[in-house]
């Protein structure tokens, strides 16, 4: 479905991501993750044109390397950025209604908002709240909830365990799994215990570069990630 080939980001001058090439199935969740600050986000960003970048990104064969990033939604490709960054100020039924207004989701936007409150209950019990009073939990759920009002094929979720307690924490990887029957999810992510623990593959980023990649079974009973980011000791022969 998304193939990335040999994917170089720049801030500037200064080079954050190098040579990173890999490529999502459908139907799958594809985790990638690494320590804060490894490259992750700036991969994700990169993907949807909001960092310079060299390299090719193609969508179900298409090249979409140059394509600005309201383009990739009505392809249906929905980004749920890193912090959530709801619109504080707007209820929770108008920041959903925002997240489908492109073309290809507006024809089906009540079905989506019937769809996105069967998928997170909790925020139909909040509907008329302003997105700034809600709990962090609360506010990733909604973030992914906006992005699937989009009508999605490929939805990109940075980070969604950022400063969230550990209850709503667990709700929302439920919940992501869920999600992917309908739709294929790329999935980035320090918390290496959730992420690898739902994901069919996955791959590790350290020093803006790929150093491992597999199944999510392969990554965890990995020794290098087990000592380097699960924090546990190989067992000697």
């Amino acid at each position: 479905m998304l193939q990335v080939d040999k994917l170089n980001s720049f801030y500037g001058n200064v080079q954050a991501v190098w040579d990173v090439s890999f490529e999502v199935k459908q139907g799958e969740i594809l985790a990638i993750i690494g320590t804060n600050g490894a490259g992750k986000t700036t991969i994700m960003q990169s993907i949807v044109g909001l960092v310079d970048k060299t390299g090719t990104v193609s969508f179900q064969g298409s090249d979409i390397s140059s394509m600005p990033a309201h383009k990739m939604a009505e392809l249906g490709i929905s980004y749920v950025p890193e912090g959530r960054k709801v619109f504080p100020e707007m209820t929770v039924m108008e920041n959903l209604v925002v997240g489908g207004y492109n073309k290809r989701s507006r024809s089906t936007r009540k079905d989506m908002i019937s769809y996105v409150l069967d998928t997170f209950p909790r925020l139909k019990e909040r509907l008329g709240n302003f997105a700034g009073n809600l709990s962090g939990g609360e506010q990733q759920m909604l973030a992914i909830g906006r992005g699937l009002m989009a009508r999605p094929r490929l939805l990109l979720l940075d980070e969604p365990s950022l400063g969230i307690a550990p209850i709503p924490t667990e709700e929302i990887f439920k919940k992501i799994v869920e999600i992917k029957k309908e739709t294929t999810i790329v999935l980035v992510e320090q918390h290496l215990h959730h992420a690898l623990s739902i994901c069919d593959r996955g791959y590790a980023i350290e020093h803006g570069r790929i150093s491992l990649g597999g199944s999510g079974e392969e990554l965890r009973n990995n020794p290098h990630i087990q000592s380097v980011y699960l924090g546990m000791q190989a067992t000697p022969a």
